[in-house]
């Protein structure tokens, strides 16, 4: 709030904030390395952009609590991109750049965005989803008119009052419903995230130098760039496209990055390139893991490459910001395959469907309390409160939890797909796959997969016995309307879906007919 002389007082302190205090204490020390466009940033020279595009939102007619949307590939541009909405006492909603037309148009309508910030790349997707978004005002654009707009825009840095239950990011994350839900991060989720995370784990050294190769658009990004610069660290930037071991490798040698978080997909490739033992990665003293299981022999693996180097596991989700326990270096031989224990500022229990405790050892749900949680999903109460039924918030992932307190996951309990790090929830593809004109009835599982860990596997029953779908009609209807990664790499033809007396589908049968060979499937890419 601001007194009579329009001072503020009793401020909160958001992710714009932090940026602001780092480029008045230590203006050059460097805060974006893009590797992919070879830009390298210092927190003042950053921070000075990030008000000028703050102001030109403003001048667009962005007011505080508006929502501004953000499209592009990884770059310090997409970055600052997600910070000046904030400065702008907006909220940033960060946007998947693997949606297609019609995805990005309902984050864009859902969210009731005003304004958008894209990539030129992505400007062509962002054109026809528009059409279906009348609400979106102004569109700037990377690699468009984005260094015009910045010269044109005031440089003054304008202080706006805010609480620290005000929302800061919507992230969107699909859910069992079919639809995106955007979980409402506030900017005392994400600080406090970077606290609790730079508390359980220990400091950077004040000037660390940290990479992840998560998209930025995801959680692990997003919640990875705000610890490094709570920290005051440097954050590195990889191009967003195929992954690249090689280039990676040479990424952590150039730059002397000190934390790298990779999902285990990446960090087998990595393993895996040849004279690796010859690079001097002496700077890295932490990597990290998570979005997906590794396996123990992966674990193993990574533990001998990188001698000097911690190894921690971080489990959560979105809607915990995301982090919820932590397995620390010295636990990752110890305690392989666990993720950890609850990170400081996490109140956890593994209760039952009754909300009763589970003994140790016991397999039940894992469900949340604590600064760390998201308020609720924008615009859904039924959804918010069936989350927070019980006054806690449900993981829907299944663990054990050992005598020592350590937490193992086991299964999930939501019906979702992990796939090289990506959440593909079932109902969402299914809802898509069942409008296809030829599928009468249609199930998605998940089968495991050597390079993703796993990938869906649709199961279709035809709308007409007699002439059923081809794949290639079914790869062509959801190039259409579902994300590269969402889409079923194999697809199965069946009489009739299993199905129990209540008429839910029987996944778990499926899985077994799978496993046993009984059910033949056809790849669909």
């Amino acid at each position: 709030m601001t007194t009579q002389s329009g001072a503020i007082v009793g401020r909160g302190m958001s992710f714009s904030d932090i940026v602001a205090r780092w480029a008045r204490v230590t203006p050059e020390t460097l805060l974006f390395v893009d590797a992919g466009a070879g830009v390298r940033r210092t927190y003042a020279e950053s921070d000075a952009r990030i008000t000028r595009l703050a102001n030109a939102l403003t001048a667009g007619g962005v007011i505080p609590g508006d929502r501004v949307a953000v499209l592009g590939l990884n770059s310090a541009d997409l970055l600052e991109a997600y910070i000046a909405p904030v400065r702008a006492g907006a909220i940033c909603v960060p946007i998947n750049f693997r949606l297609v037309a019609d995805e990005v148009a309902y984050a864009l309508t859902d969210s009731g965005a005003v304004s958008v910030i894209v990539d030129a790349g992505l400007a062509p997707t962002l054109e026809k989803a528009l059409e279906k978004a009348p609400g979106v005002r102004q569109v700037v654009t990377i690699g468009g008119d984005l260094e015009e707009v910045l010269a044109a825009a005031s440089p003054d840095y304008v202080e706006l009052p805010n609480s620290d239950d005000d929302t800061a990011f919507i992230m969107y994350t699909s859910g069992t419903t079919g639809r995106p839900k955007g979980a409402m991060l506030s900017h005392r989720n994400l600080y406090l995230h970077s606290y609790s995370n730079i508390a359980t784990l220990g400091g950077t050294g004040g000037h660390g130098v940290s990479m992840s190769a998560a998209p930025l658009f995801h959680i692990a990004g997003v919640a990875g760039a705000h610890i490094a610069i709570t920290a005051g660290g440097t954050v590195v930037i990889p191009r967003s496209g195929n992954f690249d071991p090689v280039e990676t490798l040479d990424i952590l040698e150039r730059e002397k990055v000190t934390s790298c978080f990779c999902v285990p997909a990446q960090w087998a490739a990595i393993c895996a390139v040849p004279g690796i033992a010859d690079r001097d990665l002496s700077a890295l003293t932490r990597i990290s893991w998570g979005a997906a299981p590794a396996s123990t022999t992966l674990l193993q693996t990574m533990i001998d490459t990188f001698p000097q180097a911690q190894v921690t596991t971080s489990f959560g989700q979105t809607e915990c910001s995301p982090v919820t326990t932590l397995l620390r270096g010295e636990d990752s031989i110890r305690k392989i395959g666990s993720v950890g224990t609850p990170m400081a500022n996490v109140e956890v229990r593994v209760v039952d469907d009754e909300m009763n405790d589970v003994a140790p050892g016991e397999i039940g749900e894992i469900v949340y309390r604590g600064p760390l949680i998201m308020s609720g999903y924008w615009n859904k109460p039924e959804e918010t409160a069936e989350a927070f039924r019980g006054g806690w918030f449900h993981s829907g992932d299944l663990v054990r939890q050992d005598e020592d307190g350590y937490f193992y996951v086991v299964d999930r309990k939501k019906d979702m797909i992990i796939s090289g790090g990506e959440n593909i929830y079932c109902a969402e593809v299914e809802n898509v796959l069942a409008a296809h004109p030829g599928i009468g009835d249609v199930a998605l599982i998940g089968v495991p997969d050597t390079k993703w860990g796993e990938t869906p596997l649709a199961v279709v029953v035809p709308a007409d016995p007699a002439n059923p779908p081809t794949t290639e009609s079914i790869e062509a209807y959801c190039k259409e309307h579902l994300a590269g990664y969402k889409r079923p790499r194999r697809v199965a033809i069946v009489d009739a879906l299993p199905r129990n007396p209540s008429g839910k589908v029987l996944k778990t049968a499926l899985r077994e007919q799978n496993q046993a060979g009984s059910l033949v499937s056809q790849p669909a890419v």
